[in-house]
């Protein structure tokens, strides 16, 4: 007979609030416990609600399935401490750019914009910086708006400067992913001390910065340097303005 603690899988379902074919999925990837057998009966502990309210958590931070099963089996060794994990994860999110999208009625964008003049929502929507939503518009990135309308200031199109950006951000996801990489191998490889990621990540984020605008700075030296040795500008110079 089963105890008052021991739970049959439809019983576990209600009470972890997970459908029984979610635990059974969860259980043939490994990330859940294998249950107790009696006879023909699988029995479920107070251990397997835990696990379920774990998995959860884990998910919601962005997990597969397969990254938490290997999570909790290091737990289970004894070889990662959760809340030590969980500190890390936190540094390892934690926002680099400190530029979140935002919803905004229209006056609020023009207040962010700096400027109200006619057209200015329906070319920004014309671009990707703005999703209308109703009455509410998004703001995908108020940091690159401002960057925009700088631009604009001085006579660049706002179609200019988003091609622009998504050129910067074509090189610059190619350019982390391999930096993630050599990261990852480094540090399997003893070249990299990350007993402590959470350390690492901390000071990885600044000077990772720093070093992107010094360098990303010294190679427009070098490019502008060569355009102006082209003769390019010079010839720009002599076009007439446009009205």
């Amino acid at each position: 007979m089963a105890t008052e603690e021991e739970l049959t899988i439809d019983t576990l379902a209600s009470v972890a609030h997970v459908p029984s074919r979610t635990i059974r999925f969860y259980q043939s990837r490994g990330a859940l416990m294998v249950p107790t057998i009696k006879g023909r009966v699988a029995f479920y502990g107070p251990q397997h609600v835990e696990r379920l309210k774990l998995i959860a958590q884990l998910q919601d931070r962005g997990l597969s399935i397969d990254a938490i099963r290997d999570l909790c089996t290091s737990i289970d060794k004894g070889e990662l401490d959760l809340a030590e994990w969980l500190g890390i994860e936190g540094e390892i999110q934690a926002p680099w750019a400190n530029d979140q999208p935002r919803m905004v009625s229209d006056d609020e964008l023009y207040e962010i914009a700096g400027t109200k003049r006619p057209g200015l929502i329906a070319d920004l929507v014309r671009v990707k910086l703005v999703t209308r939503t109703g009455d509410r518009l998004l703001l995908k990135s108020p940091a690159l708006l401002g960057v925009a309308m700088r631009l604009e200031s001085t006579g660049m199109d706002l179609e200019s400067s988003s091609e622009a950006g998504l050129l910067i951000k074509k090189h610059m996801q190619r350019a982390t992913s391999d930096l993630v990489s050599l990261f990852m191998a480094r540090a399997e490889a003893g070249r990299i001390d990350a007993r402590d990621p959470g350390k690492v990540f901390a000071a990885l984020r600044p000077t990772a910065i720093e070093a992107v605008r010094v360098i990303f700075g010294r190679e427009m030296e070098r490019a502008l340097r060569k355009l102006l040795e082209s003769g390019k500008i010079a010839k720009l110079s002599k076009k007439p303005k446009r009205k």
